[in-house]
């Protein structure tokens, strides 16, 4: 394809996710879920005006990338340290339950051992890039319940990426890789760690004198390179994205960093969510038995991930049942998961399908689900009626067009 086919094509697809974005936010529902709807319209399953590609996908993917840096930039560490004991125990049950409960239905459904381990270890991970922008936009990314949700989900996703590590080499060579995945624990753990020591040092580097060409610059190059390197050692890009924010978040008012990465944000972060519309098989979808199948897989998806919510529960039954639900997107890691058993031979074009609708139920349901939970965790704390979303108890960033 010629570089302006691309441009025509990259520009259907972002003024598509504007335009459904924007009118989702004018009936009061977060944009998120027509950005989505926007890739499935203007995709191949629809109007095919799109098609998932090399350069889309990076574009996508950069989305991604910029979406977790601008949420790590409103994310102190003490404020993830604060929480980290109900963040653990979420996490923790939160890769149990569907892990269990996947593999346990796969195998009643008649899947074979491969399939259903997959079926299981696309239930794990967390997609947090969903939560985040429905958070960002309802303007409570401060609040305890999100900063559970957000530490809940990093490590949610090195778990999840472990036991991916383990699925992934029974099915390329019949047995669990030890080495391997001792080497993925030991690196991820390091990364982390790094990163969170890492924060007070940066407190006392004067960005505005480093030869990048501005803090700005600086902010840029840091979020790309945690990035690269996150994704080099086994995790997702988007780990070190946030990472790379949160980094920057004592000092990003002092340089005015928020502006400008908020503008780049507007830009790729549709694009990020348009794909996962677009990457979507409709006709596969829709055939009888993947959506009784699939329908099921996905109730098990959403109650394991809730229930996860009970790490939470020192903070009021409210707050548990909204953290349980905002880890419930699968969106692009149940995606790769699927990509991956697929690519190895492990599943079939139908099991496949079936991992594909429940990314796709766990994916809208909560956006739509989200807000109204917010109200109720809010107003139990409050001890008031519930109040509209659109003006929580804090009021909303000035971000919330994204």
């Amino acid at each position: 394809m010629h570089g302006s086919a691309h441009l025509l094509e990259i520009f259907v697809l972002l003024a598509a996710a504007q335009l459904l974005g924007r009118l989702f936010r004018g009936l009061r529902q977060p944009a998120v879920i027509g950005q989505l709807l926007a890739g499935i319209v203007v995709g191949p399953s629809l109007l095919g005006l799109a098609h998932e590609g090399e350069i889309l996908a990076f574009l996508a993917e950069l989305g991604a990338v910029f979406l977790l840096f601008m949420v790590g930039l409103d994310v102190r560490l003490r404020d993830i340290v604060s929480v980290g004991k109900e963040a653990v125990a979420v996490a923790l049950i939160g890769v149990a339950l569907p892990m269990i409960g996947g593999y346990l239905y796969g195998q009643f459904i008649g899947f074979d051992l491969l399939p259903a381990l997959f079926l299981g270890t696309a239930l794990v991970a967390t997609s947090v890039g969903i939560t985040a922008a429905v958070l960002q936009e309802i303007g409570v990314l401060s609040r305890t319940y999100s900063r559970i949700i957000l530490g809940a989900a990093v490590i949610d996703d090195v778990l999840g990426l472990i036991v991916l590590a383990i699925v992934s080499g029974v099915a390329q060579t019949g047995s669990v890789e030890t080495g391997a995945i001792v080497q993925l624990s030991l690196s991820s753990l390091a990364f982390v760690a790094g990163s969170m020591a890492l924060v007070p040092l940066v407190r006392r580097v004067p960005l505005d004198r480093l030869p990048f060409g501005g803090p700005f610059s600086v902010a840029l190059t840091l979020a790309i390179g945690m990035s690269g390197l996150a994704a080099a050692i086994g995790l997702a890009p988007i780990v070190g994205a946030f990472f790379a924010g949160m980094l920057l978040a004592d000092v990003q008012e002092d340089y005015d960093l928020d502006r400008p990465t908020h503008a780049l944000e507007l830009f790729l972060t549709p694009l990020f969510f348009a794909m996962i519309g677009v990457r979507l098989d409709l006709g596969a979808l829709l055939n009888p038995t993947t959506l009784a199948i699939g329908g099921v897989a996905s109730a098990i998806a959403i109650g394991a991930k809730a229930l996860g919510g009970i790490g939470a529960i020192t903070r009021g039954a409210r707050e548990a049942v909204l953290v349980g639900v905002g880890m419930v997107p699968r969106g692009e890691v149940g995606l790769i998961v699927a990509a991956i058993g697929l690519s190895a031979g492990a599943v079939d074009q139908r099991e496949y399908a079936i991992v594909l609708l429940v990314v796709l139920v766990t994916t809208l349901v909560v956006p739509f689900a989200l807000r109204p939970m917010v109200n109720w965790a809010e107003a139990g704390a409050s001890g008031e009626a519930p109040q509209d979303a659109s003006t929580p108890a804090e009021a909303p960033d000035s971000r919330s067009d994204a």
